[in-house]
């Protein structure tokens, strides 16, 4: 679990039990039953960040950046920018207000640079907005962008929920050798990433300026082993890896540390039959 999972004095949070009953196809009542936050990875040698902001006390919202020349209104509603060749990049997440609740109905404005670091200025190539589902859910596939003098790989994003201010920002790869000499580059942007199938994903959270009432706070579910198998509530599982449940065997399918509740059968979104 990495620091966007826990306070400083270890307690998972809101937002990220919030995340993760939502990932899981959880009911909005089942939100408030104490359940664990997806594990996120960060690859090589980055020391663990403070990826996205707590929202628990209400006031630590994403960050800004600056729009840069090439934004440009207008752009057609879809959520696939396969504009062009390049590695295949999904990005995915949640928007969440200051209470860490899920919000929907968020318009995302996605743009960036091709796989050769040029943006498309007389048409829309690698451009396109969406809006979230009901669970504050956002998905956008696109490729990694290319890079071009004087900036780090990122992604830029106006993010607006109706009737509020926008969030005009950028995001950011783990790892970049250019991320050090980026003079706009913020690690509180940083998106986690992760190899898959030929392609990258990556997972990035929004907390925007959204009022909301808190709610009661979640708490963990103590761990505990089942009998008869081999899963076992409060172990890390890594993608790929096995394991059996009432005789029946599981492949992981996300990488996530198990409590009780989020039993092989349970849950979909992290194990499949195999």
């Amino acid at each position: 679990m990495d620091s966007e999972s826990k306070t400083s004095t270890g307690h998972v949070t809101r937002k990220t039990v919030l995340r993760a009953a939502l990932a899981a196809g959880m009911a909005a009542p089942a939100v408030l039953m104490g359940v664990p936050a997806l594990a996120r990875t960060l690859s090589g040698s980055e020391a663990a960040l403070d990826l996205t902001p707590e929202c628990d006390d209400g006031d630590d919202l994403t960050v800004p950046q600056m729009e840069g020349p090439y934004f440009k209104p207008n752009s057609p509603l879809r959520s696939a920018l396969k504009d062009g060749p390049g590695t295949p990049l999904t990005v995915s997440g949640y928007v969440f207000g200051r209470a860490c609740r899920p919000v929907s109905g968020v318009l995302l404005d996605f743009w960036q640079a091709d796989a050769n670091g040029a943006y498309d200025n007389t048409g829309f190539k690698f451009r396109g907005h969406q809006f979230t589902g009901a669970d504050g859910s956002f998905k956008l596939t696109t490729i990694v962008p290319g890079l071009y003098p004087g900036r780090t790989r990122h992604l830029h994003v106006k993010v607006q929920a109706p009737g509020r201010p926008i969030l005009t920002t950028q995001l950011y790869f783990p790892n970049e050798p250019r991320n050090n000499t980026d003079s706009i580059f913020d690690p509180r942007l940083l998106m986690t990433v992760r190899d898959a199938g030929g392609g990258r994903e990556a997972a990035f959270d929004f907390v925007i300026d959204v009022p909301q009432n808190p709610g009661p706070t979640p708490t963990a579910t103590p761990t505990t082993a089942p009998p008869g198998g081999t899963w076992t509530a409060g172990r890390s599982y890594a993608a790929g890896d096995r394991v059996t449940y009432g005789g029946v065997g599981y492949v992981c399918l996300q990488a996530h540390t198990a409590m009780a509740g989020w039993e092989p059968p349970n849950v979909p979104a992290l194990w499949r039959i195999g």
